[in-house]
């Protein structure tokens, strides 16, 4: 497979081109990122095996609603039925989509290994003087640095079997190889999504707050239905139009 490398400007371009085409059926894409988000929590609800089992479920997940996603990026041309248009490559590569789960689940586990050997190492940030608060902050952030290297992998993977028909473990190679070649691409996207999903809330639900308690209430309950039900769609719409922008050449008019 063949990755792009492009400006740091698409990745913001993600986002925006994300917001156009959850425009084009607001309905589809908040059902499949809601159905998306049922699933995990439910998976997590799941005595046990719950945890064990959504990271096997995530790749197909995802090529799903990137399947819908597709579909309202080709509305304008001809489109095949519903039903079919969003099991695109799911059925044809079961086997592989479910050893990528597999991987999937063997790269969260290494994950959560090296985190706790990193706590069992002594060190402590309470020792330091820093807060519970801090501390937490601190530990979250670590994780994701941790665990960076398994988003990278899996970024484009799930796409990469089922609609490419790359086995599982070459895909995760190219996924990793085509985000590490775009890095300035995913940093603007991730500072712009950050942006947008953080700070720009958070201030407005500061400023509400300050004007009156009742108002920042308010303004909390339309930030998280806002959060769920747009911002959520625009981020798996953005999932698609990177890996279409990385393994195949945009539109003329979105380049």
């Amino acid at each position: 497979m063949q990755a792009q490398q492009l400006p740091a400007a698409r990745g913001v371009f993600w986002l925006t081109a994300g917001f156009a085409l959850y425009r084009r059926s607001p309905p589809l894409l908040t059902m499949l990122t809601m159905g998306y988000l049922l699933i995990v929590v439910a998976s997590g609800l799941i005595p046990l095996v719950g945890p064990f089992l959504l990271p096997l479920l995530l790749p197909s997940l995802t090529a799903l609603v990137a399947n819908g996603c597709r579909l309202l990026d080709q509305a304008a041309g001809q489109v095949p039925p519903l039903s079919r248009a969003l099991t695109s490559g799911l059925v044809e590569h079961k086997g592989p989509l479910l050893r990528l789960g597999f991987l999937h689940l063997a790269g969260t586990l290494a994950v959560l290994a090296i985190d706790l050997l990193i706590d069992g190492s002594g060190w402590s940030g309470l020792d330091l003087g820093m807060s519970k608060e801090a501390v937490s902050l601190s530990h979250m952030l670590r994780l994701m640095l941790i665990a960076s290297p398994l988003l990278l992998a899996f970024w484009f993977a799930p796409l990469l079997t089922a609609w490419d028909g790359v086995p599982a473990a070459k895909s995760l190679f190219f996924s990793f190889v085509a985000a590490w070649r775009n890095w300035r691409a995913f940093l603007a996207y991730g500072l712009a999504a950050t942006l947008i999903g953080v700070f720009l809330p958070g201030l407005l639900l500061i400023v509400a707050s300050l004007l009156s308690q009742t108002l920042g209430e308010v303004f909390s309950m339309a930030l998280r239905m806002l959060l769920v039900l747009v911002l959520a769609p625009v981020l798996m719409a953005s999932v698609y139009l990177s890996y279409r922008d990385v393994f195949h050449s945009p539109p003329a008019a979105d380049a």
